[in-house]
């Protein structure tokens, strides 16, 4: 079975669901249903790990301490990358290595996507020129502000349009369950989504997807 390489860039003062909600349901999926099958990685179709600049220690919000599992020079390919938000990317959508190292991966990535205000970081990327997106509520003037080629949806909890964006903090695990849906289908969304007792969004998502390579 093909695994995806699932990289969540992690930061000082990262937002804690932010980053831990989509690596809860990329690490919590199976293609076999059922309590068992999480014991072992048998048919989970993730391989999920945080990276950040170096595998030095970070805090997150609210005071969180978190080891980075990689740093940017020696973590494996990166098959979809999440970029989180948080207070720490006031700093990082103005950090010209981030974006580059942001801007690299993407070209060789088979999907990205961001949680709240992490649009804000890929929308000065480069990432998002040409696209739709959404971000966290009190940011979405901002984004609109940032990139004149950027289209912000101000009413989905995510949106795909090629690069999938979701709105603040919780909206991650709609978004995550999104991608799981794309991917491997609504069964098996749905059940990860049970296995978690998280209750979807029916209308979380708004969409034209890309088809995401297989």
């Amino acid at each position: 079975m093909e695994c995806w390489n699932v990289g969540i860039l992690v930061f000082e003062n990262v937002e804690v669901l932010d980053f831990a909600g989509p690596f809860e349901v990329f690490s919590r999926t199976r293609l076999v249903p059922g309590v068992e099958s999480r014991r072992s990685e048998d048919s989970a179709p993730f391989h999920v790990f945080t990276i950040a600049r170096t595998a030095e220690p970070l805090t997150a919000t609210g005071g969180l301490r978190l080891i980075p599992n990689y740093a940017w020079s020696d973590a494996p390919p990166i098959d979809l990358l999440v970029v989180p938000g948080g207070f720490g990317t006031r700093v990082l959508r103005n950090d010209a290595e981030t974006l580059a190292w942001i801007s690299s991966v993407a070209t060789s990535a088979r999907k990205v996507t961001s949680v709240c205000t992490g649009a804000l970081v890929l929308a000065n990327a480069g990432v998002l020129d040409g696209r739709r997106a959404t971000t966290h509520w009190a940011s979405l003037d901002t984004l609109a502000g940032l990139r004149p080629a950027i289209t912000v949806e101000r009413g989905p909890r995510v949106v795909d349009d090629g690069v999938v964006t979701s709105a603040g903090v919780s909206a991650g695990i709609d978004m995550a369950l999104y991608v799981v849906e794309r991917l491997f289908g609504s069964d098996v969304a749905n059940e990860t989504a049970h296995y978690m007792e998280y209750v979807r969004t029916a209308t979380a998502a708004s969409s034209t997807p890309t088809p995401i390579p297989g």
